[in-house]
């Protein structure tokens, strides 16, 4: 007898969840869930507004909000995007126990950030933050970025890559609690993938300081970063340099040897 739940199984298109920092009127997750749609049915949940920097962090004195939003319906029809009043984890907590209810995702993909999350960036980035945690839900998870900030950022060169990241991400799964940090470089000239490891790094003069108009001083992030290995070609810095789009495993155990 022909095994109908198999068959099923195997006609469904995948379901694939989308997250940002960006918030979620950012240009950037608008290109990633149109190029998304190629291969499922896609699930939006972003935060209203810009959570950079916020990595792994939750709201827990403030009670969140769920919002559906119906502004892209024609621009993206069959995309189901929401937006909710807290960090990118919080949006991913509250997309798999609440908005998704007894679905499961077979892909989560975050971004696509309007700035670089290379080297250690990693470490503070919402964006990434919210791929973290769709590892801890046992799910494949990319994190998608940009090395430009601009509002108005040109996604299209990267968008090859992408597809050719996210088809294998799709055949092969990821291993578990392993997922994806994806950079490409600013431009139009980029070059192929790589395969390759973080670099190692730091920010300098991260505050400036300001007087406001009452002659109290004030301050404001700012900075460089610094890379601790320059000489080192097989970082993610170094490739992103020669206009390679960069993939770099992360491990959420971060358990040292």
């Amino acid at each position: 007898m022909k095994n109908t739940t198999q068959d099923n199984k195997s006609a469904r298109r995948p379901l694939i969840l989308v997250s940002n920092d960006d918030g979620y009127q950012a240009r950037g997750v608008h290109c990633l869930t149109r190029l998304l749609q190629e291969y499922g049915d896609v699930v939006a949940v972003c935060p209203e507004g810009p959570q950079s920097g916020k990595s792994m962090a939750i709201t827990v004195n403030d009670p969140l909000r769920i919002t559906p939003v119906s502004d892209y319906a024609e621009t993206e029809p069959g995309v189901e995007w929401y937006h909710v009043n807290g960090t990118p984890v919080d949006c991913m907590k509250i997309a798999m126990h609440t908005i998704l209810h007894e679905r499961r995702p077979d892909l989560i993909c975050t971004g696509i950030n309007h700035g670089s999350n290379a080297s250690t960036n990693v470490l503070y980035s919402g964006t990434m933050g919210a791929a973290f945690e769709g590892c801890l839900f046992g799910i494949p998870s990319i994190g998608f970025s940009l090395c430009d900030h601009a509002p108005d950022a040109d996604f299209a060169p990267m968008q090859p890559y992408m597809r050719t990241i996210i088809e294998d991400v799709l055949r092969n799964g990821l291993p578990d609690g392993v997922c994806l940090n994806v950079n490409a470089p600013k431009g139009d000239n980029l070059q192929g993938i790589r395969n390759t490891v973080g670099c190692r790094g730091h920010w300098s003069d991260e505050y400036r300081e300001y007087i406001d108009p009452h002659g109290h001083p004030y301050y404001w992030m700012t900075g460089r970063f610094i890379n601790d290995e320059p000489d080192n070609p097989d970082t993610d810095d170094a490739w992103l340099a020669k206009d390679y789009v960069t993939v770099v495993r992360c491990d959420i155990d971060r358990t040292a040897p």
